[in-house]
């Protein structure tokens, strides 16, 4: 018996990608669908996006928060970013993430803040682990450059046999013997030069001894990411060139 789910992460307020990846989603009519938070921060639509997400759990689809979402929801910038406060969190995150948070409604904020930070989805003899970022974190990602060590640690910190998260905005599937680590990668704000939305397709199948055999796809899904990034030109938030910048080339500009 083979089990279907739908991975998708990191939209950050781009309501035509979340579309786009939600439709080719609901093509494919996975089992599961899990939605590994940062949801609102950047793009030029947090509402419509989170009423959009909002929907999706409605139906089923089992949602986290990510570290932006607590930046925008509570302005905890020292939760969301410490990497950044060596230095101060630049006035260009403040300043998106306080109109995230004046755009967004009173029921949209309430509604990230009961996000949990982790999700666990038990499918037959295997666990699924839903997170942000990595295991007990919503700020340490399995980025590319970490060493094995670093990601053995991080990959330690549960028993799941699959990882589902985002984070790094770059999509990828990891084996690392029994245990998997499936990155939807962006579904509205790509880092890995391809500007379309992604999100991954994992299949689950059997159920032997040993769990069943898993298998992962990255998933692109087209958008009119030149209509997305004109609108956050328009906006004129500090950041707001780079950010139009990223989301037209689909690789981070800063």
């Amino acid at each position: 018996m083979s089990t279907r789910i739908a991975v998708l992460s990191d939209m950050h307020g781009n309501l035509l990608a979340l579309q786009a990846v939600r439709k080719a989603i609901n093509k494919e009519k996975p089992d599961v669908v899990l939605i590994a938070g940062d949801i609102v921060l950047n793009g030029p639509e947090p509402g419509g996006t989170v009423d959009v997400v909002r929907e999706m759990e409605t139906n089923g689809a089992i949602v986290v928060q990510g570290n932006t979402d607590i930046a925008v929801a509570d302005a905890d910038y020292a939760a969301a970013f410490p990497w950044l406060l060596e230095y101060g969190v630049p006035d260009s995150i403040t300043a998106a993430a306080e109109w995230a948070h004046d755009a967004l409604e009173d029921e949209h904020l309430a509604w990230l803040r009961r996000l949990p930070a982790e999700r666990r989805v038990r499918i037959g003899d295997d666990l699924v682990l839903l997170t942000h970022a990595s295991p007990g974190s919503q700020t340490q990602g399995f980025d590319q450059h970490l060493d094995p060590s670093t990601i053995t640690e991080r990959m330690s910190r549960t028993d799941a046999r699959v990882i589902c998260c985002g984070h790094t905005h770059i999509p990828e599937v990891r084996e690392f013997g029994w245990k998997v680590i499936v990155n939807g990668g962006s579904a509205g704000y790509a880092f890995d030069g391809d500007a379309t939305a992604s999100w991954a397709l994992v299949t689950l199948d059997g159920g032997g001894d040993d769990g069943s055999t898993v298998t992962a796809e990255i998933r692109r899904a087209e958008y009119d990411n030149l209509a997305v990034s004109n609108a956050i030109y328009a906006r004129g938030l500090a950041g707001d060139v780079y950010r139009a910048a990223t989301v037209r080339t689909g690789k981070l500009v800063r």
